[in-house]
This record gives C-alpha cells, structure tokens and sequence, in this order.
C-alpha cells in the first residue's frame, strides 16, 4: 500500500500496523468508523484485507483529510472521510466496529509545539471518557470497539469502559522487549458481551536488536511504502 504523508510532522508508526493486525485478526465486517485517522493507515489496511468492511473515518486535522482521502484513491479503496472533532460531530449512522490509534501521551508531558504533532498525540485533544463515552453511542447493540493506548493507562481505560457498559473480550500486552514492560495495549471492547476476558500471549516487538519475527510478518503483511510529500 502506498501511503503519501506530510513532509515534517506526525507520521505513522508501528502502533498502527499493530492495531491494524489486531483488528483483522476477529474478521471484521459491516461498517467501521476509524477515529483520529491521520493518513487514514488503519482503516485503509483493514479495509484492503478485509472485503466485507465498509470503511469511514472521521479527523479533525485538514491537512490529514487531505492526505487520507489522496490515499484512498491512489489505492483505489472506497472510502468516506469526515471532516471534524469526533466528541462533537454529528453523525448520521451507528457503526458495527470502531477502531482507533488515539492520542495518548499524557497532558503534562512536555508538549510539541508543532500543531499536528500536537493534536496527534496528546490525550487531552481526545479525554479518555470523553472519548469512550462517544464510541458508546455510535456503536450498534453487540458492537466492537478495536483500539491502542498506552499500556500504564490500563487500569483506567477498564474503569471508563465499564462506566459506558462495555467489556474488555480480548487483550494484548506489546513489549519492545521480552525483558522490558508493556508499552502499548491492544484492546477489544463489546457493549453486551458477556464472554470472559481473553488475555493473548504478550507480543514481543523486538527480539535483541532484531525486529522479532512476528513483527516482521506484520511488516510484510502491512507491505506499505511511505512517501513524505506536500499535496
């Protein structure tokens, strides 16, 4: 997949294409609305591998409404893209999955000052119930809600689910090494579920200073290539 990004500024990294195998790894169908899209990555992958999926995305930077919906077409994937703030936009339709890449640095750290880098990363563009809140009723009856964060908020991303009446089904733990703590946590959420929580085997990303093999087949699943470009 070619995927055309800003010259400076946010880019994609292997948090998404981790979410993006993660997603496809429960044979999504029907319609997913991909939140914070950026580039539109997790959503187009999971909408190339995956037929019966029929993909929207919502993001609130210009500039990336831009380069997504470039990506859509020189990919030639149906796509629509809406263009706004996902806690006040007002859509017209609920969603069978809602997948997302958010942003999760935590507001008091040393903040960018580049507006894209910005919006893109830090959490207090999207608060966490805020957020969940908003999945909650977009999300039709026996929905999926398939996202990333920071693994130290785990805790709280249970609390806040569980404020919305949704339930963790499936967990993954990714650590940049086998000796190192979880950095990322992959979550799958449903609203009336009632299946116990499966916790997966702890995703390795690096094995010493190789990339681990399981990284590497996603790598080469994902197959994208990476161009930096003004359009």
């Amino acid at each position: 997949m070619l995927l055309y990004q800003p010259e400076s500024g946010y880019c994609y990294n292997s948090d998404s294409l981790f979410l993006y195998d993660f997603i496809s790894s429960f044979n999504p169908r029907g319609d997913m609305l991909d939140v914070g899209a950026g580039c539109g990555i997790v959503g187009l992958l999971v909408a190339r591998d995956n037929k019966k999926v029929n993909i929207e995305a919502i993001e609130k930077q210009d500039i990336f409404v831009s380069y997504a919906t470039n990506n859509a077409r020189v990919n030639s994937i149906d796509y629509k893209i809406h263009s706004g703030d996902m806690l006040t936009y007002q859509f017209e339709k609920k969603y069978d999955y809602i997948v997302s890449n958010p942003p999760f640095y935590h507001s008091e750290s040393t903040k960018s000052e580049d507006e894209m880098l910005f919006n893109a990363r830090y959490n207090i563009n999207l608060p966490i119930g805020d957020f969940f809140k908003k999945v909650s009723q977009l999300l039709k009856p026996k929905s999926h809600f398939v996202f990333c964060y920071d693994a130290i908020y785990f805790g709280e991303i249970c609390a806040e689910l569980a404020k919305v009446k949704m339930k963790i089904v499936d967990v993954q733990f990714v650590h940049p090494k086998i000796d190192r703590v979880a950095s990322l946590v992959l979550v799958h959420a449903r609203n009336g579920s009632n299946s116990l929580m499966k916790i997966h085997k702890p995703f390795i990303s690096f094995d010493g200073d190789k990339i681990s093999k399981r990284a590497q087949n996603i790598y080469k699943k994902a197959n994208t290539q990476s161009i930096k470009c003004q359009i």
